[in-house]
């Protein structure tokens, strides 16, 4: 594939976990660990584009997201998916040491509000995320997205699947340009709400038994840009088959470019 011109720089923060299992049989029994990597869709869908992405699972973006304005500003785009808010508050400085920090949800705002793009992806630790865990709720990082985030366990399963739908905002955005309308199954969501004002812009929707609810929303804040995708990037809320899609690398570059002011 030929990589585009003009190379943009992002950050993608989440997207690891470990897994401990106990494997009983009969009398014995034994433990097993696994560590596995959630961002192997997107990676493929911008390999040879003009993205260059950095890939910060987030064991290591618990030490290693910047805790400075300029080190993140090395960054055109940052995205954060399936990464609750405690691993970007609780630098190992603070939590085990008891040594002040930055407030990186509050260096993320500091960063969208002088230029930056960012985007939140959904997932069991986004937004407010499964039994409430990941906590974004006002939180910094929700001044700056275009949606509001419920207080509560936020996540919408759907496991008999659901077609986005493209919203009155979504005809003709840059984001949704060329992308045909037979949009796979997705499994589940996290709930929103749109907010309210001239820059948020509501580009798809999801149908559910709870009435239709945003799946794709845009917005602006201070210089920079914010977009929130609100089902997952991979397994399980996003099957593979929804990942093998045209549309699905098509997305995902599309909405970079905007996030990030390139369109």
């Amino acid at each position: 594939m030929v990589k585009d011109s003009g190379s943009i720089d992002v950050l993608l923060a989440g997207e690891s976990w470990v897994t401990n299992e106990v494997h009983a049989k009969g009398f014995d029994q034994f433990v097993n660990w696994g560590y596995h990597l959630g961002a192997g869709h997107l990676v493929q869908a911008l390999a040879g584009s003009q993205f260059n992405l950095t890939y910060m699972p987030s064991h290591l973006a618990l030490r290693d997201f910047p805790l400075q304005l300029d080190e993140l500003q090395r960054y055109q785009a940052v995205i954060l998916s399936d990464i609750g808010s405690n691993t970007l508050l609780l630098h190992p400085d603070a939590y085990v040491h008891g040594k002040p920090t930055p407030n990186r949800l509050k260096l993320i705002r500091s960063y969208v509000e002088a230029g930056g793009g960012l985007i939140m992806m959904g997932g069991y630790y986004s937004f407010q995320g499964i039994n409430g865990a990941a906590r974004y709720h006002g939180s910094p990082v929700e001044d700056v997205l275009p949606v509001k985030i419920q207080p509560w366990d936020d996540r919408i399963e759907v496991p008999e699947g659901f077609a986005p739908q493209v919203a009155a905002g979504g005809v003709g955005h840059p984001i949704l340009d060329g992308i045909a309308n037979d949009w796979p199954l997705l499994l589940g969501l996290n709930e929103v709400e749109c907010k309210q004002g001239s820059g948020v812009e509501l580009l798809l929707e999801a149908p559910t038994d709870r009435g239709n609810r945003p799946l794709l929303v845009v917005g602006r804040y201070g210089a920079g840009r914010s977009l929130a995708w609100m089902s997952d990037i991979g397994p399980h809320w996003l099957p593979d088959t929804f990942a093998a899609w045209p549309g699905y690398s098509r997305l995902w570059r599309q909405a970079l470019r905007w996030v990030t002011g390139a369109e």
